[in-house]
């Protein structure tokens, strides 16, 4: 009995109702968070005597950074004033006639979606993420990118989302809006599923070897986790993996390409908003 119970372990299980984990404990689904983005951004605009303005209705986030440093090496990327966020600061640039804002260096699950979540409150209408990736089903030499149709839940920000499945999924419309988007782009863009970890230094052979098994393309820190976002806040949010290593197990490793990939990755996301901007920015 749980009255009964001394010892710690015994005392937890009775705590997590049956020996749930807290990870799947007490989530309650239907319900709505007593703590918002929207009000946690009225506060910062109150401290920060920052006025209230919108962001661009695309946003990117670039969790490697590769991107942002970029374009303010060239000068291209604007400071949002108006951006209230506690933890990053969120920048503005242009691509092939359309306004993006962009926030970097938001890497793992659970930072992504913090960002998410306040991107969409403050005004964004699409995000799309394209982060650095290491390589699992060895199809071709890296670099390349991955529209990432579907994710493995191995992270935790998920599960606070919604109810426990393998995978997070892409939404079709998104998908199916990209088909032959990147038949004339320079470097191989191919469509699977990925392994979203939040430990990339727990990645054993035998963890690599199973997801082989799965046909998982490659493993990035994300995809998982702004999937379940998206379908739960009903949110558009379409995620890139960008193959750039395999996992430093050979010398030279991490070749991302022409300014760390940056290049690339910007022209990936400017043919992806064009395809989808009709869709969701009206």
């Amino acid at each position: 009995m749980a009255g009964d119970c001394k010892n710690e372990a015994c005392l937890v299980m009775a705590v997590n109702d049956g020996g749930v984990p807290p990870i799947l404990a007490q989530k309650h689904y239907a319900l709505p968070s007593a703590f918002t983005p929207e009000n946690l951004l009225r506060e910062a605009r109150r401290q920060k005597q920052i006025a209230r303005s919108g962001i661009p209705d695309i946003c990117v986030l670039d969790p490697d950074g590769d991107i942002l440093r970029s374009l303010l090496a060239r000068g291209e990327a604007r400071l949002e004033a108006g951006w209230a966020c506690y933890h990053t600061q969120l920048y503005s640039f242009s691509r092939g006639g359309l306004d993006f804002g962009i926030v970097g260096c938001a890497v793992g699950a659970s930072f992504a979606v913090l960002i998410a979540e306040e991107m969409f409150a403050s005004g964004c209408k699409l995000l799309i993420s394209v982060t650095s990736s290491g390589q699992i089903v060895p199809i071709r030499p890296p670099p390349y990118f991955i529209t990432i149709e579907r994710a493995l839940r191995d992270e935790g920000t998920s599960y606070h989302y919604m109810a426990a499945s393998d995978y997070s999924h892409a939404d079709a419309g998104l998908i199916s809006a990209l088909k032959g988007a990147f038949e004339e782009f320079p470097v191989p863009v191919l469509a699977g599923a990925t392994w979203t970890t939040d430990a990339p230094f727990r990645e054993t052979q035998l963890a690599i070897d199973a997801m082989v098994k799965r046909n998982l393309m490659a493993v990035e820190m994300e995809a998982a986790a702004l999937y379940a976002f998206a379908q739960v806040r009903q949110k558009p949010v379409l995620c890139f993996a960008h193959v750039t290593n395999q996992m430093g197990r050979i010398d030279g490793d991490f070749e991302k390409g022409e300014a760390d990939g940056s290049r690339d990755a910007l022209q990936l996301i400017a043919i992806a908003a064009k395809r989808l901007r009709s869709r969701f920015l009206r």
